[in-house]
C-alpha cells in the first residue's frame, strides 16, 4: 500500500470512530466527587451552631473542612401566615432567596457543579421549595430531610390554612403533589432521603398535645415526614432533632451521599483546637423590648470573655483566655482553645442580662459556635439565681434518657412520654454563687450559680 493509501486509510478509520463514538476519541466522563460540598440548612428558630457537632462528624470521616457549609438564616421563625408580613419572621420566599444565595457562594467557592443539601425540620421546606421553584435542580445533586413536617405538623383545610407548617395549606399541598409517571411528591432530578422517628417525633403526632391542642387530631401520622419518591430511614426512638443532629442520622446520612458507610460515627480529636462563631441576641433586630424573637443577626457591641473552669466546680482558673468586643460581623473569635479544658463565655451586651454559657472541652475546631445573649424572665426574678440546662442538637426522654440537673434525676419540667423539651430551668432558691451540675447519658457540665439580683443569668449546654 502506497503511503497516500495508507494515509486515505487512516482518515477513513478515524471519521468512523468518530461517528460512532469510539472510545478513542470519547472524552471520559468526570470521576464522581468524592467529596461534594455540603450545605447545611437549620430548622425553624434555630442557628448554624446546631450542625457543629455533625461537622465533627464528617472532619472525622475525611470530609474536608472547608467542603462543610452551615446556613445562618437572619429570621429563622416562620410566619405565622405566609401571606402576612411579620417583624422578627421569615417568608418561605424569603427563606429559599436565602439559601439559593448561599448555594451560590459555595458552588463559586468551591468550583463544583452540585452541592448536597442536608436540612433538619423547617429547613427541608427550604430545601424542598428551592429545588422546585428556586433553580436548584440543575445545582442540588441530593436532598437529605431530617424530621421535616412534610406533610404538615397539622392538616386542616379549615383552621390556619396560610401556615407553611398545615399539610392542607398551599404551600405543603403544592409541593406534595404527584410528580412523574409515578406519582412521586419529590422533584425528579435529584436523589432524596427522608430520615424519621418511627413514633418519638413531637411533629409527627396524630394527637395535638405538642401544638397546645390535646385530644384533638393533627390528620399527621408517625410517617408524616417521609415522601413518595424518597429514601425512607426510619431510627426507632430518636426524637425530631435527632433525625439530623444524632449518630445514627449523620451514618444514614454519610451512607446516602457517599455510597458506603461512614468509618465512624465518633468524633474523633485534633489540635490544635481553633473556636469562633457569631454572638446572636433576642428581640426584632436584637432591640431590647421588642420580645423573645430568635435571630441570627450579629450582636455588634457586645462583649465576650472566656474562661477556663475547674470541671468538677464550675470555678475559674484565673484571669479570661480571650475577650473581644464583637463588630459589625458578630465574631467573638478566633480562640485557641485547651481540647481537654472545660470553658466558660460570658456575653455583655446593653439591654441583656450578663449571660454565662458553660460548655464541655471541645475535640475539634469549629466556627460554629454561635453564642446567644438571653434576658432573665420577670418569672425568674425571685430567684437567687436561674441555671438553664439545654440540649439544642435534641431533646429530653423520660425515661428515655438519664438526665440531672443540681441533683434532681429528672430535673422538674420534662413531661415523660414523647421526648418533645430541650430545656430544663433551675431556680435555685437558697444560695447564689455555688456550683450547680448537670449531666446527660454520660455528658456532665457544671457550672457556677450567679446572682440574678446583680442581673445573671446561667446556661449549661450539652454538646450531644
Amino acid at each position: 500500500m502506497s503511503l497516500l493509501s495508507r494515509r486515505r486509510a487512516l482518515l477513513t478509520f478515524a471519521a468512523a470512530a468518530l461517528l460512532s463514538g469510539c472510545s478513542l476519541f470519547r472524552t471520559a466522563p468526570p470521576a464522581p466527587d468524592p467529596h461534594p460540598p455540603i450545605v447545611f440548612v437549620h430548622g425553624n428558630g434555630d442557628t448554624a451552631a446546631l450542625w457543629h457537632t455533625t461537622v465533627w462528624r464528617f472532619e472525622s470521616n475525611g470530609w474536608p473542612r472547608e467542603r462543610l457549609h452551615a446556613i445562618d438564616l437572619p429570621y429563622p421563625l416562620a410566619r405565622d401566615d405566609e401571606g402576612k408580613p411579620q417583624d422578627g419572621r421569615s417568608s418561605t420566599t424569603e427563606h429559599m432567596q436565602f439559601l439559593s444565595a448561599e448555594v451560590d457562594k459555595v458552588l463559586k467557592a468551591t468550583g463544583a457543579r452540585r452541592v448536597v443539601l442536608v436540612g433538619n425540620s423547617r429547613g427541608g421546606y427550604a430545601i424542598r421549595n428551592y429545588i422546585a421553584n428556586g433553580g436548584g435542580t440543575s445545582k442540588v445533586s441530593h436532598a437529605v430531610l431530617g424530621g421535616t413536617p412534610n406533610h404538615g405538623v397539622w392538616a386542616d383545610p379549615k383552621s390556619r390554612t396560610g401556615s407553611e407548617f398545615n399539610g392542607a395549606g398551599p404551600f405543603l399541598t403544592a409541593l406534595n403533589a404527584p410528580k412523574g409517571p409515578n406519582g412521586d411528591e419529590v422533584t425528579p432530578g435529584v436523589r432524596w432521603m427522608t430520615i424519621r422517628s418511627d413514633n418519638n417525633d413531637k411533629f409527627a403526632q396524630p394527637d395535638g398535645v405538642w401544638i397546645g391542642a390535646k385530644g384533638v387530631p393533627t390528620n399527621v401520622s408517625f410517617a408524616g415526614p417521609a415522601l413518595k419518591g424518597a429514601e425512607d430511614v426510619v431510627v426507632a426512638g430518636i426524637d425530631h432533632r435527632e433525625t439530623s443532629f444524632g449518630p445514627q442520622a449523620f451514618a444514614a446520612t454519610y451512607r446516602f451521599i457517599a455510597r458506603k458507610p461512614p468509618a465512624t460515627t465518633a468524633i474523633t480529636s485534633q489540635a490544635p483546637v481553633v473556636l469562633n462563631g457569631k454572638v446572636s441576641g433576642l428581640g426584632i433586630n436584637n432591640t431590647p423590648g421588642t420580645g423573645n424573637f430568635a435571630n441570627n443577626l450579629p450582636l455588634a457591641g457586645a462583649t465576650v470573655e472566656v474562661y477556663a473552669t475547674n470541671a468538677a466546680t464550675g470555678e475559674r482558673q484565673g484571669a479570661a483566655v480571650h475577650r473581644k468586643t464583637v463588630g459589625a460581623d458578630g465574631l467573638w473569635g478566633p480562640f485557641t482553645a485547651d481540647g481537654q479544658a472545660a470553658y466558660e463565655f460570658v456575653i455583655a451586651a446593653p439591654g441583656f442580662a450578663t449571660t454565662h454559657i458553660y460548655r464541655s472541652p471541645f475535640p475539634r475546631s469549629s466556627d460554629l459556635v454561635n453564642l446567644r445573649a438571653e434576658r432573665i424572665a420577670d418569672a425568674d426574678r425571685d430567684a437567687k439565681s436561674v441555671v438553664t440546662l439545654t440540649r439544642p442538637r435534641g431533646y429530653f426522654g423520660i425515661p428515655r434518657d438519664d438526665i440531672s440537673l443540681d441533683g434532681r434525676n429528672p430535673p422538674g419540667g420534662i413531661p415523660p412520654g414523647i421526648a418533645g423539651v430541650s430545656t430544663a430551668k433551675l431556680k435555685v432558691l437558697d444560695a447564689p454563687d455555688r456550683p450547680v451540675e448537670a449531666a446527660f447519658n454520660g455528658e456532665r457540665i457544671v457550672g457556677q450559680a450567679w446572682p440574678a439580683a446583680q442581673n445573671h443569668v446561667v446556661f449549661l449546654e450539652l454538646h450531644h
